[in-house]
């Protein structure tokens, strides 16, 4: 942990940074190592949830970037332009 009381970053770096400010492969490539590490049950239990609300959060991000995706895929294909642009 760093002195913020953080969980230590999941990508071995020295901050961690605002899921929020994050594009979907950093967010997802974050969370696998985070799922990772906690599948493999060898962090102590104060980090253990400190890393899942980190997931969570990360989590959240990528959710929210994939249902933006889709809701373009859907604007576009009800006007029309996926169609003409292929």
């Amino acid at each position: 942990m760093n002195a913020k009381n953080e969980p230590a970053p999941a990508n071995g770096g020295s901050t961690l940074a605002d899921p929020a400010t994050m594009n979907y492969e950093a967010a997802k490539a974050e969370l696998w190592n985070i799922v990772q590490q906690l599948e493999a049950g060898s962090v102590p239990l104060e980090q253990t949830l400190e890393l899942w609300q980190r997931g969570e959060a990360l989590a959240s991000r990528c959710r929210s970037i994939l249902e933006s995706a889709a809701k373009q895929i859907e604007d576009q294909s009800a006007n029309g332009t996926v169609a003409d642009s292929l």
